[in-house]
């Protein structure tokens, strides 16, 4: 799992954190960054009059700006102070998708769904700097704040796939009707669409060596633990377990995220957040399969 969040973030982190002030400082300039560059996002938006990418950007901004305050308000209720950027000792960790913003700015065809989709991205990139910072940390006192700030990030995570959801729903509702109608035949859960998955993982495995063949061992045993657990969560069209391993990936973190935000005991609460952090870590990993192939 921690090779697939490392798969998500392009490499592993460029440093250690060795105090809680400095884990504040970071965090603080992260989601300065985010807020900075959405800020510019809406800005290039206005200029080209696309209305509607500048408000989904606008929203970005204030809601990255709003997590800044939110770490601000942390450090100060544990620290007594506020972030200091002084203590930043390495550059900040790149989860921003900096590639995706380059297309958004050049782009006639960028719809806000595909924009939302780059900032599901983003998020789950810190979700998984948090996750591996947390996994790694000697420091108990460090460790369980990255693995608050990873929950947090898991929080943003869920918090934009509904609104990219959304976004998808009205920019296509042709699609939406097709699926409502193959829906009617059947459906499924998260637990036989994991079943599913791991038969797909088993190709996988098969069709490969070495490494990749070693790993998709790995997910193989996780994925079929995982069916267990999620035996009633979701509703799914039956028709979606012909799809791909990716698609089904990207599923069941839909899922996850979605039944969790509507889960009232905490210990639900908590099997599920596991369950979505590692379906993020595995859908990061198939989705890198993909990028070597293409």
């Amino acid at each position: 799992m921690l090779l697939a969040k490392t798969l998500l973030l392009g490499s592993e982190p460029a440093g250690t954190l060795h105090s809680l002030d400095e884990l504040f400082a970071l965090a603080h300039a992260m989601e300065q960054e985010a807020a900075t560059r959405y800020t510019d996002l809406a800005e290039e938006m206005r200029r080209q009059k696309k209305v509607d990418l500048a408000e989904v950007f606008a929203n970005l901004a204030a809601a990255e700006r709003e997590h800044v305050d939110s770490v601000t308000r942390w450090s100060q209720s544990r620290r007594h102070k506020a972030p200091d950027p002084a203590l930043v000792r390495w550059d900040v960790p790149d989860t921003f998708d900096a590639g995706t913003a380059a297309e958004i700015k050049a782009s006639r065809l960028m719809t806000p769904y595909r924009a939302l989709a780059m900032a599901v991205r983003n998020e789950e990139r810190a979700f998984a700097f948090w996750a591996y910072l947390s996994a790694y940390s000697k420091d108990a006192e460090i460790k369980k704040a990255a693995e608050a700030m990873a929950q947090e990030e898991l929080g943003h995570v869920a918090t934009l796939r509904k609104e990219r959801r959304r976004a998808y729903h009205r920019e296509h509702d042709e699609m939406r009707a097709g699926r409502q109608g193959s829906a009617a035949a059947g459906h499924i859960d998260a637990g036989e669409l994991e079943r599913r998955l791991a038969v797909l993982v088993v190709e996988l495995e098969r069709a490969h060596t070495g490494a990749v063949a070693n790993r998709a061992h790995e997910l193989l045993m996780e994925t079929t633990e995982m069916a267990v657990e999620a035996a009633g969560v979701g509703r799914f069209p039956s028709s979606l377990a012909q799809g791909d391993a990716e698609h089904i990936a990207e599923a069941l973190v839909d899922a996850y995220l979605e039944s969790a935000e509507n889960a009232g005991e905490p210990a639900r609460l908590d099997k599920l957040q596991r369950l979505a952090g590692r379906a993020i870590a595995r859908l990061a990993w198939l989705r890198s399969l993909n990028v070597k192939s293409s």
